[in-house]
């Protein structure tokens, strides 16, 4: 249908977002034809209040199943004119659950020959998962690909090359969803060509150059096709408002329906039909229900000569309807969308078609607020995440005089029977309801042989067995949202808590974590702000040392790759580790090219490795390939606690990959020298403004991964580019230097000594601290000793030089006393303050000399 049809259609007096627009100050600018395509509503969601809704997506709102697709069909028409007719024979399209599953669908029909597949939340027995993101401001955030043909994403065409891959969402907003998803494939199917595809264009300034930023970094030309483009403008305050204003409509309707048998439509019942009439479709064998496990031309060809007997089968039953809603199933939308559009073009009656939803929304009825009734019913699915309410919008009180409920079999329960279920609901509020089953698509099982031209979706191996556990674990962060690295540079298995109050003064954390009231991670010390003084030493220390960590970097780097494997994954402890990630991901991709795949997690003494994040390295890569990385060893505690973690999950290897093992604890590092390694003299300035993580019962539950912030507001002061920049820009001069040192170390014996661990042992008796927990050797160590903790004393080997001189300068600003010993493995060790109270502190706040 053309776009003057489509604006008849969706043009009212009274603009559907002005009653939000009014009350919370939300502005929608941008084309002539954005307020005819978008309304606003709000919702209770901890990321965005208010929900744009499309009049022409057929989701919340009921439109003509003709617009519904035209809408789609003419988007794909733009894709093929845009990629031009080979290209487009060749491409795949992508569409995302739940709104814009028959979206993309109908963008591939217009494309012409386009497979499609779209992802899901709906688990399948048996199917392997080629892929997942998340979607970070959805109420339902985390997606599945279960393609039943393991190739189908890589799409090759005759000369084996990754086929334009077309992503489809309802709306382009921050484009993180996009994003997420294009990392995620473009590292298992490196392609040359993205198109990304969208009914509205709503990203901010700031959020526009993200997709050019992509292609530079991958070399992959990305284009953005989009029927309608604007900004939502958003005033101070809005979450909060939109929060407090939805509580009060809410109290507002349950007071004022408190009599009411039907409350949840907003208004009054009528008495419901008796009879819910069941329509044998006659659906065409093999034929999908939809994209979830993908959906070819062949099946196209099937389909479309099938559709006009279909809408005859429900043209009869219907009768004398004259108004007619077609009524979707969450992500199954083009299904019922096609029978829509076929029923459409065979009757005279006003054909109307949209879906039922997992998203909750509020309901006013007011001409100016875009969701003006909702029914609330159980999920019938039996959903991996468990029960729940559903709810069907704008349906109540629009005056149908029959709702045809269309659903797939797995959905054919008996909580859809049930008194309180969807027909049940939808009874109450027309003459007629009929029910028509698409039969669920059961992909066959995958024969013994992989597909030649690309990997096959692997089996889903013993350690893995979470790809089907009911809930997601959600895709990494990454920069520039989630830290000031690049987002190539590392994915963060951690979740932000930057809005969480966590700091507490340095006294009080210590003497809650001595007298066993709490663990040093369930807070975190107030970030230390280094002197003129000091960012002068950590300038110097970096300028000095940056050719001595270049040749670590690259001596430990090549052995990983010489002794793990050629592609190996690396995954760094954070923080500490993941500067020394960063920069063993870019010796590899600066002298071999490689583009090796780099996170980060959290790991907790005493509490052990975040579980969460290990299923999910395991759901996405073969534990064998992954290497733990981490920046130091003093005394091994961390290399221990790992070992002991892993030994509930198979596949993983319990070595870590150090800079620098001064403690003799690994057999894979780049030097035993205990130097001064600047990127220790400072906190989240050098390590992508990312804090130190947390574990806490009330902010990390069973199923989240372990916390940490983003200190956006220190950005005047990140060092961590600089960092990272100093130090590989002497990869070249230290080649032949860590050619020589690998060889050597290959054939050498480097089994862990331990040396170090004897020694704190022996620091703790001879000062009578009893706790090998409060002696933290090494240069590192002893750095983070003096801004994280109340220090006692610093032990410093002597006639230590310069490596030390940051360690003297943090001392005296403490008024710690440095002790010159002899006979010590490191060059320093920290002492924490034994037996902690305020009172050790003194009345200055500095640290005491005696116990």
């Amino acid at each position: 249908m053309s776009e003057r049809a489509t604006r008849e259609e969706t043009v009212d007096v009274v603009w559907s977002g002005s009653w939000v627009a009014e009350r919370l100050g939300v502005e929608l600018t941008g084309d002539g034809e954005l307020r005819d395509m978008l309304g606003l509503a709000l919702r209770r969601n901890p990321k965005r209040a208010h929900l744009l809704v499309s009049n022409v997506l057929g989701k919340h709102v009921p439109q003509r199943p003709s617009v519904v697709y035209g809408a789609g069909f003419e988007l794909g028409e733009r894709v093929r004119a845009l990629l031009g007719d080979s290209e487009a024979a060749r491409a795949v399209v992508l569409g995302y659950a739940e709104t814009a599953t028959g979206l993309g669908h109908a963008v591939a029909d217009g494309l012409g020959s386009a497979p499609y597949l779209h992802s899901t939340r709906r688990p399948v027995a048996g199917v392997a998962r080629a892929g997942g993101f998340e979607e970070s401001h959805s109420h339902a955030t985390s997606h599945l690909l279960l393609p039943e043909d393991g190739a189908l994403l890589a799409g090759p065409g005759s000369d084996g090359a990754p086929a334009p891959l077309v992503l489809v969402d309802d709306e382009f907003s921050t484009g993180n969803t996009v994003l997420n998803t294009m990392r995620m494939l473009h590292e298992l199917y490196p392609r040359e060509r993205y198109v990304v595809v969208a009914l509205v264009d709503m990203r901010s300034e700031r959020d526009r150059g993200r997709l050019d930023e992509f292609a530079a970094e991958t070399g992959a030309r990305v284009d953005l096709v989009a029927r309608g483009a604007g900004t939502v403008g958003l005033p101070d305050g809005v979450l909060e408002r939109g929060r407090a204003l939805v509580a009060a409509q809410e109290a507002e309707q349950e007071a004022r329906e408190s009599g009411r048998a039907a409350p949840e439509s907003g208004r009054p019942p009528v008495e419901p039909a008796t009879v819910c009439t069941r329509i044998p479709l006659g659906w065409p064998a093999g034929v999908p229900d939809g994209g979830r496990h993908g959906f070819t031309p062949a099946h196209r060809a099937l389909l479309e000569p099938a559709l006009p007997g279909m809408a005859a089968r429900i043209a009869d039953a219907l009768g004398d309807a004259r108004r007619v809603l077609v009524l979707g199933f969450e992500e199954l939308m083009y299904a019922p969308l096609r029978l829509g559009t076929a029923l459409e073009a065979l009757t005279d009656a006003d054909v109307r078609y949209s879906t039922t939803t997992r998203s909750p929304v509020l309901a006013v009825d007011d001409p100016g607020y875009a969701i003006r009734s909702r029914l609330v019913f159980p999920a019938h699915d039996n959903p991996a995440d468990g029960p729940g309410d559903r709810y069907a919008y704008n349906v109540a009180g629009a005056g149908f005089d029959a709702v045809v409920a269309v659903v797939d079999s797995t959905a054919d329960t008996p909580e859809l029977h049930a008194p309180d279920g969807l027909l049940a609901r939808l009874g109450a509020h027309t003459g007629r309801v009929l029910l028509a089953v698409v039969p669920s698509y059961t992909p066959a099982p995958a024969p013994d042989a992989e597909p030649a031209s690309a990997p096959a979706a692997e089996p889903v191996p013993s350690h893995a067995s979470d790809r089907q556990e009911p809930r997601m674990l959600p895709e990494p962060l990454r920069g520039p949202d989630f830290s000031s690295y690049a987002a190539g540079d590392v994915g963060w298995l951690l979740q932000d808590l930057s809005d969480t109050e966590l700091e507490a003064p340095t006294e009080e954390r210590e003497e809650a974590i001595q007298s066993g009231g709490a663990h040093y991670a369930e807070s975190l010390p107030v970030e230390y702000q280094p002197s003129a003084e000091y960012q002068a030493l950590f300038q110097a220390a970096l300028d000095t040392s940056a050719a001595r960590i270049a040749r670590a970097v690259g001596t430990v780097t090549e052995t990983v790759l010489a002794e793990r494997g050629p592609r190996p994954v690396l995954v760094s402890l954070a923080r500490a580790g993941t500067p020394v990630g960063v920069l063993m991901r870019r010796w590899a991709q600066h002298r071999h090219g490689l583009d090796l795949p780099h996170y980060a997690v959290s790991i907790v003494r005493g509490r052990g490795i975040d579980a969460n994040a290990l299923r999910w390295l395991a759901a996405h890569h073969d534990p064998a390939d992954i290497v733990f990385v981490d920046g130091w060893t003093g005394k091994g505690a961390i290399t221990r606690e790992l070992a002991v973690a892993l030994a509930g999950f198979e596949g993983f290897n319990p070595e870590i990959a150090v800079l620098a093992d001064p403690g003799g604890c690994v057999r894979t590092y780049g030097t035993r020298e205990d130097f001064l390694i600047p990127s220790a003299c400072l906190n989240s300035t050098v390590s992508g403004l990312i804090s130190r993580t947390v574990l806490r019962a009330d902010l990390v539950g069973p199923e989240d991964f372990h916390g940490a912030k983003f200190y956006r507001e220190l950005a005047g002061a990140d060092v961590s580019g600089h960092f990272l920049d100093t130090v590989a820009a002497r990869f070249d001069e230290v080649v032949d230097g860590v050619d020589a040192e690998v060889k050597e170390l290959l054939t050498a014996d480097r089994a862990p000594t331990w040396e170090g661990w004897a020694a704190v042992e022996r620091i703790s008796e001879e000062y009578g601290i009893h706790d090998v927990n409060l002696v933290k050797p090494g240069v590192g160590e002893t750095t983070r000793v003096l801004l994280r903790r109340v220090p006692w004393k610093i032990l410093a080997q002597r006639g230590a030089g310069a490596d030390l001189e940051h360690i003297r300068l943090l001392a005296a600003q403490r008024g710690v006393p440095v002790e010159e010993v002899d006979e010590l493995p490191y060059t320093c060790v920290g002492l924490i303050h034994p037996q902690f109270t305020r009172g050790a502190t003194g009345a200055d706040g500095k640290a005491v000399t005696e116990k």
